[in-house]
């Protein structure tokens, strides 16, 4: 079974015009008609996350992928890198509420589609759009990174396709009584968080930042180890810089990423949040291959350092989508 439209050639391709419409047409007319029918199409959050095989492809991948993009995580039981992985996409299939669905792939149970994706190693992730394939990203990717391609694969498929994802019926399947809250998860960091700000206070980034990897070793989730561990990390960065010599070099090497980088930095800590956005966004249109990946990931940690909910932020992932696509 081959999947069909397969295009393996990026996003922009994706995005011809004639799909494009034919998708777009195809989306409005059936939310159009479950909307006369009174359906919501409202799906239980167990659909978020779904494994697929060989025989369910046609119907769990592309026919789905007309409403919301499919992501497709190809994994195998002995991948390490896959355990990592894998639980990250999961979370964040939930957290997306709809936005896009998650199909898991056992690429032992299933080399015809590891053949026909031409999976050279695990984890390898895909998506399927409007149904067409394109490669996200292989290996272990850091979630920040994760979270930005995700942005721009939604962003695409509402933009180009129509895709605007499903509804989520969040009290659908639960067992009786399961709507109480849930107890929040307590770890004991409250004195690793303590120690991490006196050591911020005392400028020892270093000591900062691992009181912060300590937290997060245990707690991957938790907001504000990982607010400080960006801004340990940017100040360790900073410290040091001969803030006129990073200026002149940046002015004078425009198209140099890591003088680009450095300056960014410093515009960051100075306040100067759209500048520093502004400058590596900048840096992503003008570079390409590595230099364009190093302009393109210092941003999303610069992300991090800021609040994924500031607008400044959201602005500038539509800007970084635009010059990416």
């Amino acid at each position: 079974m081959q999947p069909r439209n397969m295009s393996m050639s990026g996003v922009v391709d994706l995005a011809a015009v004639k799909a494009a419409g034919e998708a777009k047409a195809k989306a409005e007319q059936a939310r159009a008609e479950a909307a006369r029918r009174g359906d919501t199409g409202a799906v239980p959050p167990s659909s978020l996350v779904i494994d697929v095989d060989e025989a369910g492809f046609e119907r769990d991948v592309l026919q789905r992928s007309a409403e919301v993009p499919v992501v497709i995580d190809f994994w195998a039981e002995w991948c390490e890198p896959c355990k990592q992985l894998s639980p990250v996409l999961e979370r964040l299939a939930r957290e997306y509420n709809g936005r896009f669905v998650l199909a898991k792939v056992d690429v032992d149970a299933n080399q015809m589609l590891m053949q026909q994706f031409q999976i050279q190693g695990i984890p390898a992730v895909f998506a399927v759009v409007a149904g067409q394939a394109l490669p996200l990203f292989q290996g272990a990717a850091p979630e920040a990174q994760i979270r930005e391609t995700l942005d721009q694969l939604i962003q695409v498929g509402e933009q180009r396709f129509g895709l605007t994802g499903i509804t989520v019926d969040a009290e659908a399947g639960a067992e009786p009584g399961a709507d109480a809250e849930p107890e929040e998860r307590v770890g004991p960091y409250d004195a690793l968080l303590e120690a991490a700000v006196r050591a911020l206070d005392a400028d020892d980034f270093g000591g900062a930042a691992q009181a912060y990897r300590n937290v997060l070793a245990d707690d991957p989730g938790n907001t504000e180890a990982k607010l400080g561990l960006a801004q340990a990390e940017l100040l360790a960065r900073v410290k040091g810089m001969d803030p006129q010599q990073v200026r002149k070099e940046a002015a004078e090497r425009a198209d140099d990423v890591p003088a680009q980088v450095a300056a960014a930095d410093l515009d960051l800590v100075g306040g100067h949040v759209e500048d520093a956005f502004g400058r590596l966004v900048e840096a992503v249109r003008r570079t390409a291959g590595e230099d364009r990946d190093a302009a393109r990931l210092r941003l999303l940690e610069l992300f991090e350092v800021i609040g994924s909910d500031d607008p400044r932020v959201t602005a500038a992932r539509q800007a970084l989508a635009r010059v990416l696509f």
